[in-house]
């Protein structure tokens, strides 16, 4: 991956909807080569998908909190398969520490959030800390 394809992943990551003609512009290549360039990263799996991004505004009036558990090992395989089905879980994250996961969740009001907390305690110790605002967010590092 040379600079050029740096280039083209930050175009993608700031609007993944980008037309690649203006990619080719911006970047001073033509619209084959970089289609080529994306199809090549997307291949290789540098590109793993695309997604789509709420507006903030959406989520104004949501709980959003991060759950840790501490759990067995024994019970991973369950707690999974129930966090797949959870909506409300937009990532589960295996750590270091205290604790066994991290669980991210967007919440619709409190009593959700503590359906969740109290479906999580099946399972061991949880500690639940709500976010107040998010500083930075950044979805992939810059390269």
């Amino acid at each position: 991956m040379d600079m050029i394809d740096r280039q083209i992943l930050l175009f993608l990551s700031q609007n993944a909807r980008m037309p690649v003609k203006e990619i080719a512009q911006k970047v001073s290549l033509t619209s084959p080569a970089v289609s080529g360039r994306i199809r090549k990263m997307e291949e290789e799996g540098i590109i793993a998908g695309y997604t789509l991004v709420l507006s903030p505004d959406s989520e104004k009036n949501k709980i959003h909190a991060l759950i840790s558990l501490s759990m067995l090992p024994s019970d991973k395989d369950t707690f999974l398969e129930l966090i797949q089905k959870l909506p409300a879980v937009q990532q589960c994250d295996h750590v270091t520490g205290s604790h066994s996961y991290n669980v991210k969740v967007c919440c619709s009001d409190m009593s959700e959030l503590e359906h969740l907390i109290n479906q999580f305690q099946k399972f061991g110790q949880t500690s639940t800390q709500i976010i107040l605002s998010t500083l930075l967010d950044r979805k992939i590092p810059l390269i």
